[in-house]
């Protein structure tokens, strides 16, 4: 379940690093800061002020520039380099004005850089503007991580049952037909439609997701023939039920790409069954692998195209094009896009050739291996 977003009091104080080598000046913004609710880590030292955030992460650090051990600089980069502190906002407290100092202290990754003798009223608002808009990012990533886990709960539980529900859905509007029961036909072929189109959206919903969070790929030398051909076995019954001829070629049997299996798998799957779900029965729908030295894969379909329009929105999520489904094929607008992200991912090419009513070419272009590598 998505966790409790109820915090304690305590949690909601906002914990600040105060890193400076002289103790007085830590003192003086110390007991400034605490007088506005704040909890002060004190540090005298860079290593010092790195070992009290490995101990406990604050919410903010005020780092002094010049220190003995570990200058500002030093410290900062190292906050940068740790994955786990480097949403901690740092600004820079210098008696130094330089503009060279100033540049480089925003280019480690400080988010701001105040000169000593400070303004007390400018830097309490420097403070609170970086303080709220750090606890604006912490409440975006929880309400990220909240809807990962809703996906979580999603792909476990309700995509298990919508594909119960299509399978006993399929086998009742099987019996019907067996049965020549015309009102009982209806009633399932409703169903299964429904059905059809629910567990469409959720699988493709949650493929959409799990692009969005990052794939973890793993690219290797792969077989066009393979991938490509695997996919076209998929669909061979959906071609025949739609009576549309599925032809596979390919000029080279030994091309070999670079890519993530299970990726481009997912990019043939969605450009097929496009190709399909928009052709007209009785069409043809060609599969095509050019010459290993082209990396090319190329499919066509002789559907209804794209028109300029089209083309020119067909990779952006939930965007339904003009052209519908010639066989009440569910349509969610993901496909699409999912491929695009896909492609980008793997570091490939995707262009479409169509023009309205010509039918339509999606070229997948990969980068070629010379060999396998497992």
């Amino acid at each position: 379940m998505p966790r409790n977003l109820l915090m304690t009091p305590a949690a909601l104080v906002p914990r600040i690093l105060v890193v400076d080598d002289h103790e007085a000046n830590v003192q003086v913004l110390g007991a400034m800061l605490e007088q506005l609710g704040y909890e002060i880590i004190p540090a005298t030292g860079g290593n010092q002020a790195l070992h009290r955030i490995a101990a406990r992460p604050p919410d903010l650090v005020l780092l002094d520039v010049f220190m003995p051990d570990i200058d500002g600089f030093e410290v900062c980069r190292r906050i940068r380099e740790e994955p786990a502190w480097n949403d901690i906002p740092i600004i820079f407290l210098s008696s130094a004005d330089d503009k060279d100092f100033i540049v480089r202290a925003l280019a480690l990754g400080g988010v701001d850089y105040v000169t000593k003798p400070f303004h007390q009223a400018e830097l309490i608002s420097r403070v609170r503007t970086h303080l709220a808009l750090k606890a604006a990012r912490d409440s975006l990533r929880r309400l990220a991580e909240d809807k990962d886990e809703l996906i979580g709960i999603l792909a476990h539980d309700l995509k298990n049952h919508l594909g119960g529900m299509q399978m006993s859905a399929q086998l009742l509007h099987r019996r019907a037909n067996d049965q020549g029961n015309e009102h009982l036909e209806r009633m399932s072929s409703n169903i299964l439609y429904a059905t059809d189109q629910m567990f469409s959206f959720v699988k493709e919903f949650l493929a959409n997701a799990s692009t969005d969070r990052g794939l973890p790929l793993k690219m290797e030398s792969v077989s066009y023939n393979e991938i490509a051909g695997a996919a076209v076995r998929q669909y061979s019954d959906a071609a025949q039920r739609k009576e549309i001829l599925l032809n596979f070629e390919s000029a080279d049997d030994g091309a070999l790409v670079m890519a993530d299996r299970g990726a481009l798998g997912q990019v043939f799957d969605n450009l097929i069954s496009n190709a399909l779900k928009f052709s007209p029965p009785g069409r043809n729908v060609w599969v095509t692998i050019g010459p290993a030295w082209s990396g090319e894969c190329r499919i066509q379909d002789e559907g209804p195209g794209f028109t300029e329009e089209d083309k020119a929105l067909m990779f952006r999520r939930y965007r339904r094009l003009s052209a519908r489904p010639t066989g009440s094929e569910p349509s969610t607008g993901l496909g699409l896009s999912i491929v695009k992200k896909l492609m980008d991912a793997m570091e490939g090419e995707l262009r479409c050739e169509s023009s309205a009513g010509k039918g339509a070419t999606f070229i997948v272009t990969m980068p070629v291996a010379t060999a396998p590598t497992g």
